[in-house]
């Protein structure tokens, strides 16, 4: 009597496991998009950052973070380097660690023991 014809009708069936992967296909695809777009990408670039400084050696000029340019003295350990960051006659050397190294400019000869 009070029952309107919309209730008295009988229920859908239950979500199944189709139901389910429908509704969240879309956050599936997402994530795989930006798996492709942004998180490998940076992956592959920290992982050529790290070659880069594991492969530092003496006389490769290289550009810190900080925006200093300078050719590499010596490699004092892992985690430090020696720069000499003058100019001509004007001999500034600096220590730095190796992991603000940005940008190795160019791979230079090392210099011999003896001089």
């Amino acid at each position: 009597m009070f029952v309107t014809p919309a209730f008295a009708q009988a229920a859908g069936a239950a979500p199944g496991g189709a139901d389910f992967l429908i509704q969240f296909a879309p956050f599936i695809l997402i994530f795989v998009i930006m798996y492709f777009l942004l998180i490998r990408p940076q992956q592959r670039k920290a992982k050529e950052h790290r070659d880069m400084l594991k492969n530092l050696r003496r006389g490769d000029v290289v550009v810190m973070q900080g925006g200093l340019i300078g050719k590499i003295l010596k490699v004092v350990d892992d985690n430090e380097l020696l720069l000499d960051v003058g100019d001509g006659t004007n001999k500034v050397q600096v220590r730095v660690a190796s992991g603000l190294v940005q940008q190795l400019r160019s791979k230079g000869e090392p210099v011999k023991e003896g001089n």
